[in-house]
């Protein structure tokens, strides 16, 4: 599917989700799609991806700030060590989305991103392996930006088999847009060439690398 450009009320044309809210603009216009190899802050938003299912991601970005001070700057090896008395603290909180599934799931997959760290080298290293060659779900040439692709499909499963949870495969599609591994700024949206030309000069983390 595909979102017409909108233009805001500061002239700037965007995506159309982006919408005319000032913290969605600034989001879409400063890291919605810039690539990121910040292992932190991968696993932030692959856990933040979860907990925004069911919900629209602006309530998660509204929430943002007190997630990160809830979960210890989702430095993923302390939230590993989390036990089932910060379960009932962040239960407890207000300021983040109070779903016990995906508070688990958060303290789940960090302790998964210390194994993949231990074996990958780092989660950077992992994800982005598996940035696609080309894009994905375009029809007859046009451009489209799919809710699920081939590679994140595939991607959702190696998570999966890993131990991962709240990893479905429109979940890290998701996160892969976000993180930069692909482009899905529309056309005519004045951040896509600077999207690119981002990715372009990007040293991506190799093995041994």
């Amino acid at each position: 599917m595909i979102s017409d450009p909108v233009t805001g009320d500061d002239g700037v044309v965007r995506c159309g989700w982006a919408g005319t809210a000032s913290d969605y603009n600034e989001y879409h216009d400063h890291e919605w799609g810039r690539p990121v190899v910040d292992d932190v802050r991968l696993f932030e938003k692959l856990c933040l991806e979860g907990f925004q299912s069911g919900l629209a991601w602006i309530t998660i970005l509204r929430k943002r700030e007190n997630f990160r001070a809830a979960f210890d700057g989702f430095d993923f090896r302390v939230v590993a060590n989390y036990d089932d008395d910060d379960v009932a603290r962040l239960l407890d909180d207000a300021g983040i989305v109070r779903h016990q599934g995906k508070i688990r799931s958060t303290i789940n997959n960090a302790t998964r991103a210390v194994a993949l760290v231990e074996a990958e080298g780092s989660l950077a290293r992992y994800i982005w392996s598996w940035e696609p060659s080309e894009r994905e779900g375009d029809v007859d040439g046009e451009f489209t930006v799919p809710a699920t692709t081939a590679r994140s499909t595939a991607l959702a499963k190696d998570l999966k088999k890993r131990g991962w949870t709240f990893v479905g495969p429109t979940t890290v599609y998701a996160f892969m847009q976000a993180m930069g591994l692909v482009n899905d700024h529309v056309p005519g949206c004045a951040c896509g060439e600077a999207c690119e030309a981002e990715r372009v000069a990007l040293v991506r983390p190799t093995p041994g690398g």
